[in-house]
């Protein structure tokens, strides 16, 4: 069977070399019945003594080679040997012979590669022609500059809607690169399962070698290994790297060639970004596949690092890497276990507090996930903040409920963690009657409302708050419907009890404002000289998000925005930044989120 594979397939070479060496097929046909004309057949030869036969076609020469002679033939240089394709894997066979597999959905049921994304206008997303006239140059670079960490949870949550709206691609951009460049970033934001649904959206004979990896990189997020095949067994052998070699020893061993896995992962030499440790785990999940899996030990001694493939590998296996090697990871990585189905519910609840602070998850996703480790009973630091979550809602009186409220928060030395828990007890916060008996909690109680958008709550806290307190600032911002605009003296109230670092938390008030147009453009600039920064568009950057606003784009607005909201931590926010990002929102419509971004600012400054 062996000899017989080696020898069909040393045939199916010699016969694609030949292929390749001619220049074009030539005509067995007689002279008229090709051509529209009639041509008169050529004569013999005069020296001919015999009848007229008709020649073999010859084979011509490749430029750069000699012609074959002897009726022999000169196979390309680059044919392996029959050692080396006895060990090659089906696509990479088909690759070598030119065979691509056919793409065999149907032409009616083909999708176009226009209006790509998943949220519709309809649903909330962005209109589809917002790109239709801009500048490719511009977008590609606000979408590729991006490293995907925001420091503000209500830009991370616009910024996700914009990449994952229904868009046409712009001008002079392909559609697979402007998916690709979307997909990507979504993927560097944490949003794996967005990025995911993106690429699905695209029939895979339309991918790109750039969508492609956006792809891989949003399954492994997801740790969705085998949602991957379709793209990998269509793609086949025209990629070598470790990480598409793993991907075809996963989606070989789902297709009930588990054999022909292991094999392919015994021979994986690591490097390029897939270590010993990475095979070790892939070969654990590619063996799940089969009754007859191998015994595969994982020892994390001598690893260093961590990386999505390998984190979500070992989730996916039923493993929990240890700590002390992601505890220098991206944001985005240590957030992954709080939506990951393989994850055990207290890694869950620990990555909640990454995930929620940076937008990746909802107040009611944080409510479900403490719901669960409430259900669960038991003991531990969990079970307890569980408990208080309870109490949150159902304690006898107000008092044990905003006790049980700030005791979730815990202190502010992980502001990250402190903010998440804001997010945990928005609705708690809500539920809770407007009293002057919580004036000191109020300013954490608002902030806490506003991480989740209940603004119509929040406001109502303004009949208790007094001027130029913290609680005020936010609210001051906040309101959907101010018209009276922000006296310079409530400001500087404010400014006289604020106790932030450089105080920070005025100058955000000051641009919020400003932003916003709550106080006048004479004020704000004078407030600002008056502390040290400025409103002007100084920088490409400021005069780019400005002229989004100008010609009403909330797309490219969003963009820049999260452009302009690059960091892992507001003190890395410039007012200044603040000010042109909240101005150009409220210009193009997008009012609502101004006004959190805005109050974001102030809370966590």
């Amino acid at each position: 069977m062996k000899q017989a594979r080696i020898a069909l397939a040393a045939s199916l070479l010699v016969t694609s070399a030949i292929a390749i060496a001619q220049q074009g097929p030539e005509s067995l046909l007689p002279p008229g019945f090709d051509k529209p004309q009639p041509k008169a057949a050529p004569q013999a030869p005069a020296n001919s003594g015999g009848p007229t036969t008709i020649s073999s076609p010859v084979v011509q020469a490749i430029p750069g080679r000699s012609a074959p002679s002897g009726g022999s033939v000169t196979l390309p240089a680059n044919i392996p040997s029959l050692d080396r394709i006895e060990k090659m894997s089906p696509e990479e066979l088909a690759t070598l012979l030119g065979n691509k597999p056919k793409f065999d959905v149907p032409a009616g049921a083909r999708r176009e590669m226009k209006r790509l994304g998943v949220l519709d206008e309809s649903e909330g997303g962005l209109p589809s022609w917002t790109f239709a006239g801009q500048n490719a140059s511009l977008v590609r670079a606000a979408l590729a500059g991006n490293n995907g960490q925001l420091v503000s949870r209500w830009g991370h949550i616009l910024l996700r809607r914009a990449l994952a709206s229904r868009l046409d691609a712009p001008a002079g951009m392909a559609p697979a690169e402007f998916a690709a460049l979307r997909a990507a970033l979504l993927v560097r934001m944490g949003e794996g399962a967005a990025a995911r649904e993106l690429v699905q959206d695209i029939d895979a004979a339309n991918y790109s070698p750039a969508l492609s990896q956006a792809a891989l990189d949003a399954y492994v997020q997801t740790g969705d290994f085998t949602g991957a095949c379709p793209v990998v067994t269509f793609q086949g052998g025209v990629r070598k790297d470790n990480q598409w070699k793993v991907f075809q020893a996963i989606c070989s061993a789902y297709s009930g060639e588990g054999s022909r896995a292991m094999t392919v992962l015994d021979r994986l030499t690591p490097g390029s970004g897939v270590e010993r440790i990475d095979v070790l785990l892939a070969q654990k999940y590619a063996g799940a596949a089969n009754r007859g899996q191998r015994a595969v030990k994982i020892e994390w001694d001598g690893v260093e690092g961590m990386t999505p493939l390998r984190y979500n590998l070992a989730l996916a296996v039923g493993l929990e890497p240890p700590a002390s090697l992601t505890a220098s990871s991206p944001a985005s990585l240590r957030a992954n276990p709080a939506s990951s189905p393989f994850a055990p519910l207290e890694l869950r609840a620990s990555a909640a507090d990454f995930a929620a602070g940076q937008g990746v998850l909802s107040s009611a996703a944080m409510v479900d996930l403490y719901s669960q480790v409430f259900a669960l009973g038991g003991s531990g630091d969990w079970a307890s903040r569980a408990g208080q979550l309870q109490a949150a809602y159902l304690a006898a009186s107000d008092k044990e409920k905003v006790a049980a409220i700030t005791a979730l928060w815990g202190d502010r030395s992980t502001p990250l963690q402190f903010y998440s828990r804001q997010v945990l007890t928005a609705y708690a916060a809500a539920r809770l009657p407007v009293s002057s008996e919580f004036i000191e909690e109020s300013p954490g109680l608002i902030a806490s409302m506003l991480s989740a958008g209940l603004d119509e709550n929040a406001v109502k806290w303004g009949a208790v708050v007094p001027n130029g307190s913290e609680g005020w600032a936010l609210l001051a911002l906040a309101q959907a419907n101010r018209t009276a605009e922000v006296s310079r003296d409530q400001i500087d109230t404010f400014r006289d009890a604020d106790e932030s670092e450089e105080q920070a938390k005025t100058r955000m008030l000051v641009a919020g404002l400003a932003g916003l147009r709550r106080i006048s453009q004479q004020t704000g600039n004078d407030l600002a000289s008056d502390m040290g920064f400025s409103l002007a568009a100084d920088s490409r950057w400021a005069q780019a998000i400005e002229q989004a606003a100008a010609v009403n784009n909330p797309g490219l607005v969003a963009f820049l925005a999260g452009v302009g909201m690059q960091g892992p931590t507001w003190s890395k926010m410039t007012s200044r930044h603040l000010y042109h990002i909240v101005a150009a929102l409220d210009r193009v419509g997008l009012r609502a989120e101004a006004r959190m971004i805005a109050a974001e600012a102030v809370a966590r400054a």
